[in-house]
């Protein structure tokens, strides 16, 4: 039913960098017709040019969706091109980091339905996930539509307040570099014991990759799945004894970590 709307009405995707194109890849994946797509995109790639959708060709009076996916730092200059769409029927979504709903609700308009959401960049491969939060003019359809939208590339979870906003962003949002790191970090602990760059950097690569689609597969708990690979007095025991000490381990780095990625994302909302 959302696409089905969509399809009638259009939706304009303003800015189609790395996270724009995968959205829009995925929704033309999931049967999105190109020509319900306008696009807004001041360097337009060889990709985007030959999908079919309308790229900079000016936008539909009234929209079904207009889907802001412009860096936080460029949203300023680059609002004004979808401003007259505000305090109507369009539903205004933002996938920006640290730009509020009132900061929006400010630039379109108090009556504009806004959805703000905090996607991932394994939406690139169709493996992210999105929190989502909306404003009282955006309502249930509107978080409908805004899931069913950010479905197309990952997992949805919805927010009680945008208050929690900060955290998504501290935790998922940012979450990627933190296991990029860990692979780094694995390559050159393996490094360290004697192996060649190359061999531990592809053992960290694949251990980590095969953990996580394990995890994602698996119906056990994370908690199970280190249990099942942990034997008593065995080398993950060894290694578990440093990762998980509760004073230097990994839980506390990564609560401060995450911490401070979630009060940057504050500071940036101020």
């Amino acid at each position: 039913m959302a696409f089905e709307l969509v399809a009638r009405d259009g939706l304009v995707l303003l800015g189609c960098g790395k996270m724009g194109s995968a959205l829009l890849a995925g929704w033309l994946a999931a049967g999105l017709p190109a020509g319900s797509v306008w696009v807004l995109e001041p360097h337009p790639t060889d990709w985007l040019a030959g999908t079919g959708v309308q790229v900079n060709k000016g936008l539909p009076h009234a929209p079904a969706v207009a889907l802001l996916a412009v860096k936080p730092q460029m949203m300023g200059a680059a609002l004004p091109a979808v401003q007259a769409l505000g305090n109507g029927t369009t539903l205004m979504v933002s996938i920006a980091a640290g730009t509020s709903i009132a900061s929006f609700e400010a630039a379109f308009g108090d009556r504009t339905p806004i959805v703000r959401t905090m996607p991932n960049t394994p939406a690139m491969v169709g493996r992210g996930i999105t929190g989502i939060v909306g404003n009282a003019h955006a309502g249930a359809r509107g978080l409908d539509l805004a899931e069913a939208l950010m479905a197309a590339v990952g997992e949805v979870v919805r927010l009680d307040s945008e208050a929690q906003i900060d955290a998504v962003t501290g935790l998922s949002g940012s979450g990627p570099a933190y296991v990029f790191h860990l692979i780094e970090a694995m390559a050159q602990a393996g490094q360290a014991q004697g192996l060649p760059a190359e061999v531990a950097m592809k053992l960290a690569r694949a251990t980590v990759c095969g953990a996580g689609e394990l995890a994602y597969r698996s119906s056990d708990t994370a908690a199970q799945l280190r249990i099942n690979v942990t034997s008593p007095g065995g080398t993950t025991a060894a290694a578990l004894a440093h990762l998980m000490d509760q004073g230097t381990g990994l839980s506390p780095l990564m609560a401060r970590a995450v911490a401070a990625a979630t009060q940057r994302g504050k500071e940036l909302s101020q």
